[in-house]
């Protein structure tokens, strides 16, 4: 494991570096509004995603980095990590595929920015469709907007909401709530079928 920071125009980030035995393709991973890279999903999807061969960079936030806690604002998130991105597809990934994900706020972020950073795939964890106990103020138009293959991991109880499947986007429904804490292995193990899946065409 190795880690960089990245100069954003929101300040730095950090991104921290897992690689998998042969890199087919890179995943970047986001955290939530609140949480950092070390919450239990994202470090299950790591362990699935080296497991099918796929390098990944947890992404820090410049927010993060620098101490805060309240998230800076959507626009902010989505340039920050589309200069990371950018910069790490040449430093650590030249050539390779890039897919984008995350947990939460993170899985938003991934989904605005899929198309203008190339994205081959989507990775949401924990997916918060709308706020607790307002459903009226949907952020399902996020998710409609990507266009390239989908895999959300949902807690069955989330207050957040459940997505809705679509042709190129799949929905895995596990125990348990927003957190994604109770069945870590098989979190692990649909992420690895999924990329699988998905990156065939592209080897």
């Amino acid at each position: 494991m190795s880690s960089t920071t990245i100069d954003t125009p929101h300040g730095p980030a950090r991104a921290e570096l897992h690689c998998a035995a042969e890199g087919r393709a890179a995943l970047l991973l986001g955290h939530g509004a609140g949480g950092g890279i070390g919450a239990p999903d994202l470090v299950a999807a790591t362990r699935g995603a080296t497991a099918a061969g796929v390098h990944v960079a947890l992404i820090e936030q410049p927010y993060r980095v620098a101490g805060r806690r309240a998230p800076a604002p959507a626009g902010q998130l989505d340039t920050a990590w589309l200069a990371v991105s950018g910069h790490l597809a040449k430093l650590w990934f030249a050539e390779l595929p890039l897919l984008f994900g995350g947990r939460s706020s993170g899985a938003r972020v991934a989904c605005r920015t899929a198309e203008a950073g190339d994205a081959v795939g989507v990775l949401c964890l924990a997916f918060p469709v709308h706020p607790p106990g307002k459903p009226e103020k949907s952020r399902m138009p996020e998710l409609d907007a990507v266009t390239v293959p989908v895999l959300i991991v949902q807690g069955e109880n989330d207050p957040f909401g459940q997505p809705t499947p679509a042709h190129h986007r799949e929905i895995v429904a596990l125990p348990g709530d927003h957190s994604l804490k109770r069945e870590p292995a098989t979190l692990s193990r649909s992420v690895e079928e999924w990329l699988g899946r998905i990156l065939r065409p592209l080897d």
